[in-house]
């Protein structure tokens, strides 16, 4: 039995939502990409990256402007068998994956001196996750960061980036994932409610490379991910999921372009959310490019939402570029619900009281992509923290 109604009230269908407002692109991978702040102005709204976006909001992270000192801390464990160092602008790897896209990637790039580096040696299999801490020391005081993880050939690892606390921050991160690596990311958003982030996570997936960046974002006022990807060469597998839960006066925004741009590569995209609450704001944009070069790909993204009360909205934008007819597949669906009425008299005819029944609808709606994390110390933490969730809305 389907857990969202047929018909989805709160989706945004994208060719309504463009009526004049917003401003259109061509195609994605058209859009600007510069290490230069003034290449980027600040937006007003009006485009179509920001279209969504409170960026009155933002007027702060928007701001070429220093990290406030002492904003924020950052802390790195489980590196045995790990390299760490800093790189400077210019210097490489940093740069070479990871191209800001607007303004507030340019500005966290430029106002970054040093960069976080994180790197796995060849052919290293790590037991334990690699932990990247960011914890925010106050609302309103700005930070910047650009973190750079490489990978390098044939090591499997975890890198697990934690953002808690209060802070104004953008942040970037780079990933380099070489030759038949395998890495999976973790980026964890359990900020305050008066924190806002705005962040762009780049990929370089190396031949018959694995990588898995999986976004779990349950906290903060306002937070934005970019997640990129393109390929090294062939036979590269990117799996890009996201997990959200968006409470009132929450605005959770996470937009994903997959680049085919080598042959025989596959990318796989889901992200799951909930929304409770006034003005619970949640925003999803997947875009896919398959260039004329790509042949022989295989590539679907799927997006669901289910929006627990009423006053809340869920905008979902999933976009599919194709180049070349050589392709092994490509698809994408979305779909945004409330409650099936069905399954939880289902549920309560079984004499299960309706506020267990609406927990167990939920834990069963993100259940198969949760399962699908398989980092132990990232799904415990995440179930629990759901829970609260829900116990919170239960009670407001």
């Amino acid at each position: 039995m389907s857990l969202l109604t047929p018909e989805a009230r709160t989706h945004t269908d994208p060719a309504a939502q463009a009526s004049g407002q917003p401003i259109p692109d061509q195609s994605r991978a058209e859009r600007r990409t510069s290490f230069e702040v003034a290449d980027f102005a600040v937006p007003h709204g009006r485009e179509e990256e920001w279209r969504f976006t409170p960026v009155d909001r933002l007027t702060n992270l928007l701001s070429d402007a220093a990290t406030d000192e002492g904003a924020v801390e950052i802390t790195t464990t489980g590196t045995e068998g790990v390299e760490l160092g800093s790189l400077a602008a210019g210097q490489a790897p940093r740069g070479t994956v990871l191209v800001p896209a607007d303004r507030a990637a340019v500005v966290a790039s430029a106002n970054s001196g040093e960069a976080l580096h994180v790197r796995i040696p060849a052919e290293a299999q790590l037991t334990e996750p690699v932990r990247v801490h960011v914890h925010g020391r106050g609302a309103g005081r700005r930070s910047n960061a650009h973190h750079v993880v490489e990978a390098q050939r044939h090591s499997k690892s975890v890198v697990v980036l934690e953002h808690t606390g209060a802070s104004d921050h953008t942040g970037n991160l780079e990933v380099v994932v070489g030759d038949g690596a395998d890495l999976t990311v973790v980026t964890v958003q359990q900020w305050d409610d008066s924190a806002i982030h705005l962040a762009q996570h780049d990929a370089l997936v190396g031949r018959d490379a694995a990588y898995r960046h999986i976004a779990v974002t349950l906290g903060g006022g306002i937070v934005r991910i970019n997640t990129n990807v393109r390929y090294a060469g062939p036979g590269g597998d990117a799996t890009l999921l996201g997990v959200y839960f968006a409470d009132a006066g929450q605005h959770l925004e996470h937009r994903s372009f997959v680049d085919h741009n080598a042959p025989r590569c596959t990318s796989l995209v889901t992200y799951k959310g909930a929304l409770q609450g006034d003005s619970a704001h949640t925003v999803w944009v997947g875009d896919v490019l398959i260039r004329a070069e790509a042949e022989g790909i295989e590539t679907y993204e799927l997006n669901r939402n289910l929006v627990l009360t009423d006053g809340a909205r869920a905008d979902s934008v999933p976009n599919l570029e194709i180049e070349t007819g050589d392709i092994a597949g490509a698809g994408h669906a979305s779909s945004t619900g409330r409650f099936d009425d069905e399954q939880l008299f289902y549920l309560q005819s079984r004499g299960i009281p309706e506020g267990e029944a609406r927990r167990l609808v939920v834990r069963g709606f993100f259940a198969d992509i949760v399962g699908k994390i398989g980092v132990p110390e990232v799904v415990d933490p995440l179930m629990t923290a759901i829970e609260a969730e829900l116990a919170a809305g239960a009670h407001s």
